[in-house]
């Protein structure tokens, strides 16, 4: 049976203050099949990490070098995510991808280095608007899971997100029928490369613009094991919702 997960991705939001809102999160009443992730700025790891200790909460880090160390000035190591308190790692952001010119072999020698070390990896595939419009979606999104996972991937070890780039933060939300139709790709994909052994145990997560308000019905999509969430999950008042809609799914 796959773990479901309701992940949040802070971005770069968040100072001291922002702890108040993971407390709220930890004290809410926990769902034995439902894992809750939160992914802080680094600044916060380690303070996060303290804060929910002894509940069901994990923390992650927003991404890692594929070194191990060395000269890479602003940079930070798998082993350096684990010091500070994570247990997992989102790599290959649509905003890496996009910001810094992420290609999918260098989010495959990141995600090996973070399984390496210990690490669960969240590895975020989507497409763009103009490779929606032009019916490219499953080509890229096949080809960047063949690109950016490596060879070793266990249910234990990789978490999948798929995450459409146009509906990252717009407000914008594909049907249902092509949530589905992507999730059902997706574990194609690992089942045909993996087995079924391990590609029935990866969960895959939704991500792009949920919300209380459609957590839901995205929820009761197939193969929708849980969503990676922005904006929403900054504050717990929002995020909870999205979590126990998860939970009741």
């Amino acid at each position: 049976m796959r773990r479901k997960l309701a992940a949040g991705n802070w971005k770069m939001n968040g100072t001291s203050a922002a702890l108040a809102e993971l407390e709220a999160l930890s004290a809410a009443p926990a769902d034995a099949n439902t894992d809750i992730l939160i992914c802080p700025p680094a600044t916060l790891i380690t303070r996060a990490a303290q804060v929910v200790s002894d509940t069901s909460v994990y923390i992650g880090g927003q991404d890692c070098h594929a070194a191990t160390s060395g000269a890479h000035t602003g940079d930070i190591a798998a082993d350096m995510l684990i010091d500070a308190g994570a247990s997992h790692v989102i790599l290959g952001h649509s905003e890496r991808r996009e910001d810094h010119g992420e290609r999918n072999e260098d989010v495959r020698t990141k995600a090996q280095t973070a399984w390496d070390s210990g690490l669960v990896t969240v590895i975020c595939v989507g497409e763009t608007l103009s490779e929606r419009e032009a019916d490219n979606t499953l080509d890229i999104i096949g080809g960047q899971l063949a690109g950016s996972i490596p060879d070793a991937a266990t249910g234990e070890n990789l978490v999948v997100a798929y995450e459409p780039v146009w509906a990252i933060g717009t407000g914008k939300v594909p049907t249902l029928a092509q949530i589905g139709d992507v999730h059902d790709f997706i574990r194609m994909r690992l089942e045909r490369r993996f087995g079924e052994g391990v590609g029935r145990t990866v969960p895959v997560l939704y991500g792009g613009s949920v919300k209380p308000t459609n957590a839901t019905e995205i929820f009761s999509v197939s193969n929708v094991d849980g969503a990676l969430v922005g904006g929403a999950s900054l504050k717990a008042a929002d995020f909870q919702p999205i979590i126990d809609a998860l939970a009741a799914s």
